[in-house]
């Protein structure tokens, strides 16, 4: 489940970052994509920011070395985090674009 919410939020970052009128060029784009989403957002959500930097940490252990187990208490927050930055990145797209509306059933 954590590769998967890991996922949504990177799609999420990425959308926010060519909202800005930014493209991750080649070679570490998932770390740029956490490290703009986290400069765009603001201090005020450096803890969530945060998170997002450790689940590209924990999806590299798992895609590319022999990463552990993920729990059930960290699959749920990790779920409970992406639902908290796309939500939040949401919010940016609406303020850049007041016509967009999009119904989440969260």
């Amino acid at each position: 489940m954590i590769l998967l919410t890991y996922m949504a939020m990177l799609k999420a970052g990425r959308a926010l970052l060519f909202l800005e009128g930014y493209r991750p060029s080649d070679g570490a784009q998932h770390k740029t994509v956490v490290e703009v989403t986290s400069i765009i957002l603001g201090e005020k959500y450096q803890d969530l920011t945060g998170q997002f930097e450790i689940m590209r940490r924990k999806r590299n252990e798992m895609t590319y070395e022999a990463g552990g187990l993920i729990s059930t208490s960290e699959a749920r927050h990790s779920l409970e985090d992406a639902i908290a930055l796309l939500k939040e990145i949401y919010e940016q797209v609406k303020i850049k674009n007041p016509q967009l509306e999009m119904k989440f059933d969260l």
